[in-house]
């Protein structure tokens, strides 16, 4: 099989690569735009690989990407390339809305007009796999029922907004031009190479630097946590086995407060970096109250129960192994994550300011 893969040089996308070319025998090809967020050094374990190769392209450019349709002739395709960072997309939505909507619709016009050309059957399977949020759910405050598949869209973010767009998108053109579409909505993700703007890793250098661990109001804010290599082999399950036409939520079964999660990635460190920077008693003491994010939402939990009846599928770790791997791994991997801080992969426009779940 020949796998198209958008923003593959993300986190989320970059994890998908290294699963496939890791595991599988399978062709990829990854398409990416190399924006702040996207890093190949995140794939250099996978990058002599003859079964792997990148083309630095942008979504929005329909004759670039229509080329790379027509000379890689994939079997499927995975759409994870996105703008994704809620503060981003509170000071700035412009970027948003042209990569996370003009951009899905752009491919979805290409994939039709290639998909006419090459006249797939029904033997060949073709998957336009477009990956998501639950954000696109808006906010789980004061009730306790978790995000189906059949949840209605309440987004309240700019982000999440333009993320719903982007699924109706796919299901419209689903429906109405008869293209082969699975959707995913997935709940927060974490792990190794993660970009350093996310709650997790930014806590964990920030602490290693002895810098405020800065938490948004009072830090109750409750997430259901993924561990990306999970996320990665769930994808990949749901592209091969998933029904054409439908939708998943994929889980981590991990509910935590922001809060929880930060004293937790302090304990972690007590014990994994003792050795800690000068005048400071507890990486704990560090923890700083900053005034809330406009419309922040309370809380994400995903129902997954679906992709484990229907296909088989259920997360490996849990969350106290992950943040432990997650933890160890930006211990043992200074290199990668200086290179990024220090500006020799590209940054974010504004630079690094609050962190994000």
């Amino acid at each position: 099989m020949k796998i198209l893969i958008t923003g593959g040089a993300g986190f989320i996308g970059s994890a998908v690569i290294r699963h496939i070319v890791n595991n599988t025998k399978h062709q990829v090809l990854n398409i990416d735009k190399l924006t702040y967020a996207g890093n190949l050094s995140s794939l250099q374990s996978v990058e002599s690989s003859p079964n792997y190769s990148f083309s630095q392209i942008d979504i929005c450019d329909s004759k670039a990407f229509q080329k790379a349709l027509n000379e890689f002739q994939p079997n499927a395709i995975m759409h994870l390339a996105a703008e994704s960072h809620v503060d981003k997309s509170i000071d700035s939505p412009d970027d948003f809305i042209m990569t996370n909507i003009f951009g899905t619709y752009s491919m979805l016009e290409c994939t039709r007009k290639y998909l006419a050309k090459f006249n797939f059957n029904d033997e060949d399977r073709f998957v336009f796999h477009h990956v998501s949020t639950d954000e696109v759910y808006g906010d789980l405050d004061g009730t306790y029922k978790l995000f189906t598949e059949d949840t209605s869209y309440q987004p309240s973010s700019p982000y999440s907004a333009t993320k719903a767009s982007s699924d109706h998108l796919v299901r419209a053109w689903g429906r109405t031009f008869n293209l082969p579409i699975i959707i995913t909505n997935c709940s927060n993700n974490y792990g190794p190479f993660h970009f350093p703007e996310k709650l997790i890793p930014h806590m964990i250098l920030n602490a290693l630097d002895g810098k405020p661990l800065p938490v948004y109001g009072d830090g109750l804010q409750v997430r259901d946590w993924l561990y990306v290599e999970d996320h990665a082999e769930a994808l990949f399950t749901i592209l091969c086995n998933g029904e054409l036409g439908n939708t998943y939520n994929i889980g981590g079964h991990n509910q935590k407060t922001n809060l929880e999660v930060v004293n937790q990635i302090c304990r972690l460190l007590e014990e994994l970096a003792p050795n800690k920077p000068k005048n400071i008693k507890n990486y704990s003491d560090l923890i700083t109250h900053v005034n809330d994010r406009p419309g922040h939402d309370k809380h994400y939990a995903i129902d997954a129960s679906k992709l484990t009846t229907e296909i088989g599928w259920m997360p490996s770790e849990t969350f106290d192994s992950g943040l432990r791997k997650t933890v160890r791994w930006f211990i043992d991997n200074e290199l990668w994550w200086q290179d990024v801080l220090s500006g020799k992969y590209k940054l974010n426009r504004q630079g690094f300011s609050k962190s994000e779940e």
